[in-house]
């Protein structure tokens, strides 16, 4: 479905487009800041090669003068391929999804391929954006993989520009929809020791700026610069000024435990956000992420934003329904929630369908569909949904009140609170894969076929198990299937 018009953030860029560059690859093109950074070269003239990790067909519609291209840096041959005639190179790849104990050795992976690859295929320049740390102290799991990322593209013969930024704050990202939720959901903020910690945010349209800027000054070949705001704050007064902003009354007191596993685990119950990223950011708060090196202000300079401006534009884009790119738009390949259905060698044993007549418009069906989950809710017996959703969370995973991007359009790989967007055809189906916790796999569609006196509207869910635990949740399941199916198409066709 199309979106809303985006708005371009270096038009006022102090530096200039270089023709004849030749092709510049933006690799994790489908997370936040490579769906952001991909319009943003395209809208300077650049020649732009996207590589994702998903189907490039979903992407290549979004950005249609954009050249979409599949690959996993974890596959050596087929990223090799990808790389053939680039010029420079855009490294924003990480595996956090993967849980704290397996993303780090497949960051390290990943970047070897990358550095191998581009080293093969005569790539002029690469260019990494990684995280800010002190690496005089320990550092937390997800701060020290950053820079080992860094150490390792470092290590090839290809000049590498690194930028190391502390939180972006952004509408979609993480780190804003975390903050928001606390101070919009809590009443009473617990503080730990750790959230004294000084930190430099900065806004994800300083990012996209500093990250077109090195591109376009040969001096910045082979150099390392620290990226942030305009202001140094502690955790905690990121969330009073936040709670300023919202006119929220909020009661901060200190929290006894310091456990940062257990701080996330109650964070990620009253935000968006899964414990998995909660815990891999929150692990860095341990540690002060302040510039140390103030190099890249006079090398690009411009009036950043401040983190109270910063937070006004990422609430505004909310408002007007403009989240171009959000912290959820895609799992890695490897992770156990991206199987398939097409993928399946076997299709799902356990299947359940329901089907009504309609005189309806196939247009207005669809369109009534894509506005299921997020704040509207499914029309219909919305406490089941949330009551399932609450289980999810508290059970660690993504629960519902992930929402939506965008509560007017749907496209593949968003999610619809804990289901995602495996497929989508316009006028005619909607497949949603399940991220929630189950004893299996889980898919639901939305099918719109012609009959002989109007259309008729089917959902069917499908579920793959071969455990017991699974059998017996879907027979325990099976009977509010009819209820709540059948009365979700029935609530769709009322108000298309």
């Amino acid at each position: 479905m199309s979106g809303v018009k985006e708005k371009f953030f270096c038009e006022d860029l102090p530096t200039r487009f270089i023709p004849g560059m030749g092709d510049i690859l933006v690799s994790g093109a489908s997370g936040y800041i490579g769906g952001r950074l991909v319009p943003e070269l395209a809208a300077r003239g650049y020649r732009v090669r996207a590589l994702v990790r998903a189907d490039p067909s979903s992407f290549q519609s979004r950005w249609p003068q954009v050249r979409v291209v599949c690959a996993d840096a974890l596959d050596m041959v087929g990223l090799r391929e990808k790389l053939k005639g680039i010029h420079t190179a855009y490294y924003l790849i990480h595996s956090m999804l993967l849980g704290e104990k397996r993303f780090e050795k497949a960051d390290i992976l990943a970047a070897e391929n990358f550095r191998a690859a581009a080293m093969e295929q005569g790539v002029s320049r690469i260019i990494y954006l990684g995280g800010l740390g002190d690496i005089g102290s320990p550092l937390s799991p997800h701060l020290r993989s950053r820079m080992q990322v860094a150490d390792t593209l470092q290590q090839g013969g290809v000049p590498v520009t690194v930028l190391r930024a502390a939180i972006i704050i952004g509408s979609g990202s993480a780190s804003f929809e975390i903050v928001k939720n606390l101070v919009k959901n809590l009443p009473v903020l617990p503080i730990p020791r750790w959230a004294k910690t000084q930190c430099q945010p900065i806004s994800i349209r300083d990012v996209i700026k500093y990250l077109v800027g090195v591109l376009e000054l040969d001096e910045t070949l082979g150099k390392s610069y620290d990226i942030g705001g305009e202001e140094i704050l502690t955790y905690e007064e990121m969330l009073r000024v936040l709670a300023d902003i919202l006119g929220k009354r909020r009661i901060f007191i200190p929290f006894l435990f310091s456990s940062r596993k257990l701080y996330a685990y109650m964070a990620s119950l009253f935000t968006p956000v899964p414990m998995q990223i909660t815990m891999c950011l929150m692990g860095g708060c341990r540690n002060e992420v302040v510039c140390q090196n103030h190099e890249i202000v006079r090398v690009i300079p411009f009036e950043r934003l401040s983190y109270k401006e910063a937070l006004v534009r990422a609430i505004s884009q909310e408002e007007q329904d403009r989240i171009h790119t959000r912290w959820s738009d895609a799992y890695p390949p490897a992770h156990e929630l991206a199987l398939k259905l097409s993928e399946l060698r076997v299709s799902p044993r356990y299947t359940s369908s329901y089907r009504l007549s309609t005189t309806k418009e196939r247009s207005a069906l669809f369109d009534s569909i894509c506005r299921i989950g997020g704040k509207q809710g499914w029309f219909n017996s919305n406490w089941l949904w949330r009551l399932r959703g609450l289980l999810d969370k508290i059970l660690t995973g993504v629960g519902t009140a992930r929402g939506r991007r965008s509560h007017r359009e749907l496209r593949i790989n968003d999610v619809i609170d804990f289901w995602r967007v495996e497929d989508l055809k316009v006028n005619e189906m909607l497949l949603l894969r399940a991220e929630m916790k189950l004893p299996g796999k889980a898919w639901l569609r939305f099918d719109i076929e012609p009959g002989t006196a109007g259309n008729f509207l089917s959902v069917s869910g499908y579920f793959l198990t071969s455990s017991l635990a699974g059998k017996l949740y879907w027979y325990l399941f099976l009977p509010f299937h009819r209820f709540i199916f059948y009365d979700l198409i029935t609530q769709i066709e009322r108000r298309s």
